[in-house]
């Protein structure tokens, strides 16, 4: 067996899944798995480090859109957004079935490989549509709009075009806490991926997003008044915690000003 070790990054697992296809061992006598994951050290498996090389990359992005589809490239990508630390191996196992039965088999929920991205995607798409309606912006007195959030998936991504289009003459930045990374958008421009910098450990380039995480708001009135308005439509007599949960999971609630007390 040979397990190829990953990056968390869209990138590298296509330099694993290029590998995995290339060296010829078979389907079943390799695996990819994430670097740094809790998966348990096999037994006479050789462990492969794999590098990002941009060739490899698109070569592999070529061939699945000249073999395949544009809708099986992107469910990949979607899936390599997913939480799952096993999302490696689900990709490359996916591909070996698409290879196999063409275009048509993100139809084909009936092969395992092809269920399991369906799932994945489905589970990524459904919280980054719950962030579009939970994320909040807190206005610094620069004038940036400031949002931190703490989803499962790696969904900034699909969240940065929806505020992009919506907010497009506003300065905001979109914080993954997790992760420590950020969507930026500069008024008018688009908008890109930085990394936040750790407290103490900023670098030049990056010392304004730490400023502006930093800055206070001059929203504390506003968010007093949205809370008194949260609580004043609220009718007693009908409330229901468990229905409330159902659409508005407690997950969620930490980076929503009317539930930050």
């Amino acid at each position: 067996m040979t397990v190829y070790v990953c990056g968390p990054d869209f990138e590298n697992i296509l330099c694993g899944i290029y590998a995995a296809f290339m060296e010829g061992k078979g389907y079943e006598n390799v695996r990819l798995e994430l670097r740094g994951g809790d998966q348990d050290l096999k037994l006479f498996a050789e462990y492969v480090e794999v590098e990002t090389v941009q060739e490899r990359v698109e070569r592999v992005i070529r061939s699945i859109g000249t073999r395949l589809s544009h809708r099986i490239y992107e469910q990949l990508y979607i899936a390599s957004l997913s939480q799952e630390a096993d999302r490696p191996d689900r990709m490359y196992r996916f591909l070996v079935e698409a290879f196999r039965y063409g275009p048509g088999v993100v139809d084909m929920m009936q092969l395992p490989p092809v269920y399991e991205i369906f799932r994945m995607n489905r589970n990524v798409y459904n919280e980054n549509h719950r962030l579009v309606q939970f994320t909040r912006f807190s206005q610094t007195f620069r004038g940036v709009l400031v949002s931190k959030i703490d989803p499962k998936n790696d969904v900034l991504p699909l969240l940065a075009p929806y505020f992009a289009d919506r907010l497009p003459e506003e300065n905001w930045m979109i914080i993954d806490k997790s992760r420590l990374k950020a969507a930026v958008h500069p008024m008018g421009k688009s908008w890109f991926l930085s990394d936040v910098p750790q407290e103490g450990k900023e670098s030049e380039g990056k010392s304004w997003i730490g400023s502006c995480l930093r800055e206070q708001t001059d929203e504390e009135i506003y968010q007093n008044l949205w809370r008194t308005f949260f609580d004043a439509v609220a009718v007693q007599e009908r409330k229901n915690d468990k229905c409330q949960r159902n659409h508005l999971p407690l997950r969620f609630r930490p980076s929503m000003t009317e539930f930050d007390r």
